[in-house]
């Protein structure tokens, strides 16, 4: 038996690609000052889990299944008297993927799930958030591959927050992009 480790292709990728094209993009002295991703966030709001709650369950069973990790549900910070909200019921869910399950659903979602995605011309580079951490919004719970079509019964979306240690959005920006992420190709400023 061999004691090679698994390396996610994106991992491999950012070592052997991204690092050295960073570096020189902007001329940082030390490899350590190279931004990288630390996390991924996948988050659900589940509408109308305050009058069926089976929603959020299958909102977290499917999060589970996207991500190869165990999902966990959210519940209201506070009481909203118009939604009939109590504070601490469950209203979504959510997940966090690091390493190597970060890179692994990274590659997926790359490869397998925005070409899924209907007239798909790139994702938009405006969900900058200013400290380098990137938002998108997904639309369709269907685009994953996991997601078996005939067992849905209601298609929601959900955000996915890609969390970097870049310092500036032009920083992440390009960590992304080097990355595979398909920008539309429109000029930034």
């Amino acid at each position: 038996m061999s004691t090679t480790k698994y390396t996610p292709r994106l991992a491999k990728k950012y070592k052997k690609e991204v690092v050295p094209a960073l570096m020189k993009r902007f001329s940082y002295k030390s490899v350590m000052q190279v931004p990288q991703l630390e996390k991924i966030c996948l988050n659900r709001g589940v509408n109308g889990a305050v009058n069926d709650k089976k929603l959020v369950d299958i909102a977290v069973e499917e999060l589970s299944m996207i991500t190869g990790q165990k999902a966990v549900p959210t519940a209201s910070k506070k009481d909203i008297s118009n939604f009939k909200l109590r504070k601490g019921m469950p209203i979504g869910a959510r997940v966090t993927l690091r390493g190597e399950k970060m890179y692994e659903f990274l590659d997926r979602l790359i490869s397998a799930a925005l070409p899924r995605v209907r007239d798909f011309r790139g994702i938009n580079d405006k969900a900058f958030d200013g400290r380098g951490n990137y938002t998108l919004g997904i639309t369709e719970q269907i685009i994953f591959p996991e997601i078996d079509i005939d067992k849905v019964n209601k298609i929601t979306g959900m955000d996915i927050t890609f969390v970097t240690s870049a310092d500036t959005n032009e920083e992440a920006y390009e960590l992304l992009k080097e990355m595979g992420m398909p920008f539309k190709n429109i000029k930034r400023n």
